[in-house]
């Protein structure tokens, strides 16, 4: 489903990635793990489209992406960010949050498909009529969720999409978004600087470090310490929880 291949990504004179390539199946999912700074949201934004300036190559069900990304690009492959507050518009209900990607796609049922998107993240109805500012920090999560899934989408980009949550909300969210995934059949790429939470969610990792993808890996191999770089070695040995169960 998505194929990256030498993807290099500058700021004027730095250089943030550095020919970083990997692969994910349809259906699977895809963790990118590094400290601050590493790029790895830099490679998101880049594959969302919302970065035009790389090099490389980036394709999806087959097809090449171009710089430029056609309206179309952004019913099958959508982007869930790190804040919902703060990707949610706040003077808009969520009716209206959820109802604007498919009026500029042309989608009909537009009512049904509201309904079916709160429902899917297991939100009661009335929440359409209220503003973000009346939901929890969870609640607005998954509206942004909500919001992703309703143009049924193939791919989602997860940038850190549980780092602004408490703990116990954190769990719930990654189980939903597992829910999702098997339910629907989605491809994931997950970017995080927890590797408990990308083995929550994902099989396959891949370790950032100043720009380059250092080491990819299971997550059974990522759990028992089965590392090749020494910068895996370290983030695992800082990982709290990850010897647990997904």
């Amino acid at each position: 489903m998505i194929e990256v291949e030498n993807l290099k990504i500058s700021f004027g004179d730095r250089k943030v990635v550095k020919g970083v390539s990997f692969a994910v199946e349809k259906g699977g999912s895809f963790g990118i793990v590094g400290e601050s700074g590493s790029g790895k949201s830099t490679i998101l934004r880049a594959m969302a489209g919302l970065n035009q300036a790389w090099e490389g190559r980036v394709s999806f069900g087959g097809e090449d992406a171009p710089l430029k990304r056609p309206p179309e690009f952004f019913r099958r492959v959508q982007m869930v960010f790190q804040d919902p507050y703060g990707s949610l518009h706040p003077r808009q209900t969520i009716d209206r949050i959820l109802s604007e990607l498919p009026l500029v796609h042309g989608m009909d049922n537009i009512e049904k498909r509201i309904a079916q998107a709160l429902s899917d993240v297991a939100l009661p109805q009335a929440v359409r009529f209220r503003f973000p500012h009346q939901l929890s920090g969870g609640q607005r999560q998954r509206v942004a969720i909500a919001r992703a899934l309703i143009a049924d989408p193939q791919v989602l980009l997860l940038d850190e999409p549980t780092s602004a949550l408490d703990v116990s909300v954190q769990a719930e969210i990654l189980n939903l978004l597992s829910d999702l995934r098997s339910a629907r059949n989605l491809t994931y790429i997950l970017v995080s600087h927890n590797l408990a939470v990308i083995a929550h969610l994902c099989r396959q990792v891949g370790v950032m470090l100043n720009g380059e993808m250092v080491e990819q890996l299971n997550t059974d191999d990522l759990r028992t310490g089965n590392t090749r770089h020494e910068h895996t070695t370290e983030l695992r040995k800082l990982s709290v929880g990850l010897e647990e169960p997904a």
